[in-house]
């Protein structure tokens, strides 16, 4: 899902929509073209999808024969996969070169909260689930906090329910699926101290990630580009020995080489 730009300067995004259905020349030339605009493109696509898609991916990079893509896919929910591509669409309007954009991924992820309100969690799969938990999501109404995102946390929504935030100023985003909830926004939110609040169309990918429709997904994030050119401009930057392209973090994001390994020298000692 491609959210709203937050400024005229964020780079729009290009959506590739039905990669695992339309026939491969299409996927190819899509792409291509992309590589022939901008001259690097970073895909960012949520493990949630068909796996189909990751197929025709990989495929259309190995036949490309192109060290130009970047195919990043973090383990994060939707909606933060989605807000984590917008803030990399704003600092694509800076002076950044397009290794360092596009490492700046997994960095950004260190500075996002994501989570959601669940009506069962009996198929969810992708935070650890106490029997107890499974037990009372058979309850009707019964709801739950769920953070998935940095550290797993799980809680069944009361008067006294509270999961563990940001430590730092961030917005909130949240998407309404079916479930009747306004707890992350009356409860979570005032208690995360949020500096504002905006709402979203659930992504797509939503409830096969969190195994039920009856939900209500939220995310906290940086919005400001300063702050997000400032976290990423003070990493230390190196260049891939293998594409030569400039880095932040120990593995490339085109290539996917890694550091050659420093072998320590023995000088013999007489």
């Amino acid at each position: 899902m491609a959210l709203p730009a937050h400024d005229e300067r964020t780079v729009p995004a290009v959506v590739l929509r039905d990669l695992d259905r339309q026939p491969l020349e299409q996927s190819l030339d899509a792409v291509q073209t992309l590589i022939e605009q901008h001259g690097h493109v970073i895909v960012v696509c949520s493990r949630a999808v068909p796996s189909g898609v990751e197929r025709r991916l990989h495929t259309v990079r190995s036949l490309l024969e192109s060290d130009r893509i970047a195919l990043f896919r973090p383990d994060l929910p939707p909606l933060a996969l989605a807000v984590l591509a917008r803030q990399l669409r704003q600092l694509a309007s800076c002076d950044l070169t397009p290794g360092v954009l596009a490492s700046a991924g997994r960095l950004l992820t260190h500075y996002v909260h994501a989570g959601a309100v669940l009506g069962s969690v009996t198929r969810l799969d992708r935070v650890p689930v106490g029997l107890k938990a499974h037990a009372k999501s058979w309850v009707p109404g019964s709801q739950f906090g769920v953070i998935a995102h940095p550290e797993p946390q799980l809680v069944r929504i009361g008067p006294e329910a509270s999961l563990a935030g940001p430590e730092f100023g961030t917005w909130m985003l949240v998407g309404k699926g079916q479930l009747q909830s306004d707890w992350a926004a009356t409860a979570l939110a005032p208690a995360w101290n949020v500096q504002g609040l905006r709402e979203a169309p659930l992504p797509a990918e939503s409830a096969r990630w969190w195994g039920t429709g009856r939900l209500v997904e939220f995310c906290t994030y940086l919005p400001d580009l300063s702050v997000l050119y400032q976290l990423v401009t003070s990493v230390r930057q190196s260049v891939c020995h293998w594409c030569g392209i400039d880095v932040i973090g120990d593995r490339c994001v085109f290539c996917s080489a890694t550091p050659p390994v420093q072998h320590e020298s023995h000088t013999p000692t007489g």
